[in-house]
Order: C-alpha cells, then structure tokens, then sequence
C-alpha cells in the first residue's frame, strides 16, 4: 500500500513538474486569440464567453438548434430537411456552433499548427457526445487525402478522434477510411457539397472485418451540410457498420436556427 501511494505521489509530482517545465518554456497562451492563460490547452475568458455551446432543444437527428422550446410530446422531433431527406447517420451532435465566436480558435487548430487544443476540443466532443460513445464500439475520423494531408502534415479530425476517443474509453480506427480524391472546397450550395464528395470515400479493406456489426461514431471538426457526413456513413453501412453516428466540433447553424 505504501509503494503504491509512494508511484502515485512520484507520477503525480512528475506530471505537475512537467507542466511546470512546460509552461516555463512555452508560456500557455488562449487556443483563440494567442492571450496569456492559467494553464496550457484553455481559453480566455472573453473566448470562453463568445463560445455558443449547443444544447437542448435540438432536432433528434442532425442535431440542429431549435430556435423555440420545443415541446416533444413524448416523441423525438425532426427538423425540417430530415424530415424531408432521410439521413443515412443515425444522429449527429457537435460541441459548439461554428460563428465569429468559434471560427478563430477552430481554425487556428486545422491550420495553424494549434494541435495542443486537441485534447481539450477532444473531451469537450467527449462531453457533447456523451450518450452516442457510450454505445459505440469504434471511433473513427474523417480522413484527409494524401495530398492534403502532406501539405498540413496533421489530419485534424484524426487528433479529434483520439482525443475523444481517450476520454471516453472508445477503441479508435484512424485508419478504416480513405479519401479516394482530393476534393476541392466545398461549394456554396447544398447540392454542389453533395456532388462535391459524391463517391470520395471507402472504407479500406483491411479493416471492413473491423467495421463489420460495429457500431460507429464518426469524427469531424465542422458539419455544414451534412454531405461529408453522409458520404462517410454510407460507405461505412455499405461496408457493414450496424448504424453510425456523427460528432464533431463544430456546426455551422442556417438562418433561423437558434
């Protein structure tokens, strides 16, 4: 009992010695606006404020704010292009809305290099997420094509996927997808997203007997549309998945939405 109190206190004064060493050399700054923070992997306060967290009422499917309370009746209630198009995810959520108050912080970590924001984007998605990790058996990113993923050298919805998927005990398969073209930026129109990525990904085959019967939560840093997310869980219930479920980040919110 000793020796073990005696590991735990010499872990713990590592781990607090390191941090220490850390914020010496790399003094922690806001994974937004690059201000002067209490410890590495925060936000400011005035960041932390300009943040929409999104919570309930949301539609039961894609997970959009309702702009109203929502008086469900006993039953789940749908927006309205779910209930007009039938996804083939089961449900999605995302952390936050993706605005003037997200934007900076988002993109600072796909593009400029803020890979020390993902573990704490990573149990904020575990959070968000909660109920659909805890019946999953994989989690699995969004993948980047090679090409892209040479020019940034991170795949962020891969550093998401790890994260979240440490926080809530889930086996992660960085792997199971691939990007089979480099497709350019999304368009400005729903329809133009959805043929945008129409047929870019497949679920390798390595790992089709790891995706087969499992039940899967799909990483990404941003929903806008929707069409990357449908593009993936399709591929992954052609392959075999039982159902597959969508978290990420971030979601861009349409006119009239909360």
């Amino acid at each position: 009992m000793g020796n073990a109190s005696g590991e735990r206190f010499g872990v713990g004064w590592l781990a607090r010695a390191g941090r220490l060493v850390l914020d010496a050399v790399l003094p922690p700054r806001c994974l937004a606006c690059d201000a002067s923070v209490n410890s590495q992997s925060q936000l400011c306060g005035t960041c932390w404020r300009a943040i929409r967290f999104l919570a309930e009422p949301l539609c039961a499917c894609c997970g959009l704010p309702f702009p109203f309370e929502a008086e469900l009746g006993g039953g789940a209630l749908l927006c309205g292009v779910c209930v007009a198009e039938p996804r083939r995810y089961r449900r999605a959520r995302a952390v936050m809305a993706y605005d003037d108050g997200s934007r900076a912080g988002i993109l600072a970590f796909k593009h400029g290099d803020r890979t020390d924001a993902a573990p704490a984007f990573g149990a904020w998605m575990a959070r968000a997420g909660a109920t659909m990790l805890a019946e999953a058996d994989l989690v699995v990113p969004v993948p980047l094509h090679r090409v892209r993923l040479f020019r940034r050298r991170y795949n962020q919805a891969a550093l998401l996927a790890r994260a979240a998927g440490r926080a809530a005990g889930v086996r992660v398969l960085p792997d199971a997808l691939q990007r089979l073209r480099n497709t350019p930026a999304q368009g400005a129109t729903r329809a133009a997203r959805f043929a945008n990525v129409r047929g870019a990904f497949r679920v390798r085959a390595a790992r089709e007997p790891a995706v087969r019967d499992r039940r899967i939560v799909l990483i990404d840093d941003v929903m806008t549309t929707g069409a990357t997310a449908e593009a993936c869980a399709s591929v992954l219930l052609s392959a075999g998945a039982a159902h597959v479920d969508v978290l990420t980040l971030a979601r861009a919110i349409r006119d009239g939405a909360a």
